[in-house]
């Protein structure tokens, strides 16, 4: 019998290292013998990656608060059915790039949409799946704005791309989120460097692993 499939998504604002924390916990599991799949949101399966150029190309018009909800909670429903979901069933990891909470942060807290309809959209779409475990990576707001300019070089996506008291705001609620469901998120030190914070991610994701996994 295949061991039972977890689901981990990485949050945090723009640049504090999801991506880079994402493959480095899928190589650390498939070094126990762990099959995982690493994605994104908005993304992962082709429906989604081009809602995602919708969302985030800075050519095309900027969306409202409520259209952004609705082409992320449209995307993430089709993630969940098509790749989440059976990942999960398989017995694989699903290690994600963001998920709900980034949509409750950015369209909800700092849009100004508000946390229930945000949560709403994710119950019809996507019937309110939830990790197993939220890694919130955490990054001082100046090492952020550099390593962005490394990154982007002057290229940012139309949502990355936005002022800094919009970002302060989703930091914020990030942080909210924490403290009213302290048992489904673990904070973790984005400042220091990665094999650091990869063996911060690996503390907080011992408690889902296997009984007798390497």
């Amino acid at each position: 019998m295949s061991r039972p499939g977890r689901f981990i998504a990485f949050e945090g604002g723009e640049g504090v290292g999801k991506s880079t924390q994402a493959r480095l916990l899928a190589d650390a599991l498939g070094a126990r013998g762990i099959a995982c799949v690493v994605t994104r949101e908005p993304g992962g399966t082709p429906g989604a990656e081009a809602i995602r150029a919708l969302l985030l190309d800075p050519e095309l018009p900027r969306w409202g608060a409520e259209a952004e909800a609705l082409l992320f909670a449209a995307a993430r429903a089709d993630h969940v059915a098509t790749l989440i979901r059976p990942a999960l069933a398989q017995g694989r990891w699903a290690i994600c790039d963001r998920f709900v909470d980034s949509s409750r942060a950015y369209q909800g807290a700092a849009g100004g949409l508000g946390d229930d309809p945000v949560r709403t959209l994710h119950a019809i779409g996507s019937g309110g799946l939830l990790p197993d475990l939220t890694l919130l990576l955490e990054l001082e707001s100046g090492a952020a704005s550099g390593r962005l300019a490394e990154r982007d070089r002057g290229a940012s996506d139309k949502i990355g791309g936005r002022a800094a008291d919009y970002h302060g705001a989703v930091a914020a609620a990030f942080r909210r989120f924490v403290a009213d469901e302290p048992g489904r998120f673990a904070r973790i030190d984005g400042n220091a460097p990665p094999d650091r914070v990869h063996a911060a991610v690996m503390a907080a994701v011992d408690v889902l692993l296997p009984q007798g996994a390497p």
